[in-house]
């Protein structure tokens, strides 16, 4: 028999180690490796586990295969199909992220009973009892009667934290889809380290991606994050699945977003967006006309900036505020905006456009949760800085677009025209954009395009009122 070796495996970043180290040397954690065995696991019958697809697979030629398109699962939640691609994918494994009490397991027992009618749902949870979950289940169907509805007869439930067990349920069932909540209440019980480490989310992933692969069952599952905003466990949990889907939002705030930062069967950055009510989570089919549905027209520090999740535009309000600073360092905060980028556009209206940000606090705010990244937002929250200061509204029916450069001057964005025929679809009137370089572009006819080359050019155009200096 061959002798056991043991090895240190870092429980904060996956970093295997010969021998025992105080401090992690790839993350630098302090007293994170912990021992674990090398040799493969040895079942019950005193047999190593066998791992891969069984031994089955046979090498075949590219033009033999077949081409076909796998059909799709029909996910009747509109906004969640649009972040999966158009569907589930059939043996498909989709890791769903997010912070504690986002609406993760509400979001996917909503899923579940969506799909339960055309086909068996098996929800595995480490978290929570049965009973648990059908009082979620009725709260979230239950009506304004308020007598109890049917519930879904193909949707079965399970509390369980062994792994082995679930794949037994799984072969006993053969459901549709199978949910996971979570990947860090399972484990494996070769396996000598607890539940959630390392070792067992990655060996748990990889498990449930062989089963997936094989039988053709797709799989979520639902994985907590860090404090960071990652999710927890090795990085290679997120490489081992084919979709990873984070829900963000305030957890003060109604809406949510449901984001897609890999995909593997579609395109990557997608969002959906949700509102959070008593009974789950609500689709919202035009997130444009939600963010700006308690806009007040006419206030100084408003702007309508016109940013891309994915292939969809949104509009959303940037409200800013400047105020004497009473300390020694003017404060810079953004909430939804990124500092770096913040402090650039002031730094520009400060040089460029002679503003005396020096003695003021900057604040800004993305209405409604959202946070933007792309510098097409630059424009929009520049003119609300510049609003604010000089205590001037801007055009209430005029959208913004456009990156601010270090000279001040205004850079083409891409995607321009379904960002301004979104903005014409929802009655404004008027697009402060950069100047085009193609006159040929096709642009909205219903949406006068006032095109500016700098930054103070683009101000002159959206700011009401007297413009001195």
């Amino acid at each position: 028999m061959a002798k056991t070796q043991t090895h240190y495996v870092c429980q904060q970043c996956g970093r295997t180690s010969p021998r025992p180290l105080g401090r992690c040397p790839s993350c630098g954690s302090w007293g994170t490796l912990t021992e674990q065995l090398r040799n493969p696991p040895i079942t019950s019958s005193g047999k190593q586990t066998a791992r891969g697809l069984g031994g089955r697979s046979q090498p075949q030629r590219l033009a033999e295969i077949s081409g076909e398109a796998e059909e799709r699962l029909h996910l009747p939640m509109v906004e969640f199909a649009r972040v999966l691609g158009g569907g589930i994918v059939p043996g498909s494994i989709i890791l769903v992220g997010g912070d504690p009490g986002i609406g993760k397991s509400t979001l996917t027992l909503q899923m579940a009973m969506e799909m339960s009618r055309s086909g068996v749902v098996l929800y595995v949870s480490g978290e929570e009892s049965e009973r648990q979950i059908k009082m979620r289940a009725l709260r979230l169907l239950r009506d304004d009667s308020g007598e109890d509805p049917p519930l879904p007869e193909n949707l079965y439930l399970v509390t369980e934290t062994n792994l082995e067990t679930v794949l037994s349920h799984v072969a006993a069932l053969q459901p549709a889809l199978l949910i996971v909540d979570s990947i860090q209440t399972v484990y494996l019980p070769e396996m000598e380290s607890t539940a959630g480490s390392i070792s067992q989310v990655r060996e748990s992933a990889a498990r449930l991606r062989e089963m997936a692969k094989a039988s053709g069952v797709a799989v979520f599952v639902i994985g907590h994050v860090t404090k960071e905003g990652v999710i927890a466990g090795p990085r290679v949990l997120e490489h081992i699945v084919d979709t990873v889907l984070y829900l963000e939002g305030d957890r003060f705030l109604s809406f949510r977003l449901l984001r897609s930062v890999k995909n593997r069967f579609g395109a990557a950055s997608e969002v959906g967006v949700f509102e959070m009510r008593e009974r789950g989570m609500v689709e919202v089919s035009n997130p444009s006309e939600a963010f700006l549905a308690e806009r007040l027209v006419n206030a100084p520090g408003s702007s309508i900036a016109v940013t891309m999740e994915g292939a969809r535009p949104l509009l959303v309000e940037i409200q800013g505020l400047t105020s004497p600073t009473h300390f020694g360092n003017p404060r810079r905060t953004p909430n939804g905006v990124d500092i770096n980028r913040l402090l650039l556009i002031t730094a520009v209206l400060t040089r460029r456009l002679g503003l005396n940000l020096g003695e003021q606090d900057v604040f800004v705010n993305v209405v409604g949760g959202l946070r933007i990244s792309e510098p097409a937002a630059d424009l929009a929250i520049a003119a609300a800085i510049t609003s604010s200061i000089r205590d001037l509204p801007l055009r209430a029916d005029a959208a913004l677009i456009g990156e601010v450069g270090l000279s001040g001057e205004l850079r083409r964005v891409g995607q321009m025209p379904a960002r301004l025929r979104e903005a014409a679809k929802l009655g404004f009137k008027i697009a402060v954009v950069p100047h085009r370089a193609r006159a040929a572009e096709p642009w909205p006819d219903d949406l006068q395009i006032l095109e500016a080359r700098s930054l103070r050019e683009a101000l002159s155009h959206a700011l009401v009122g007297p413009k001195k200096g």
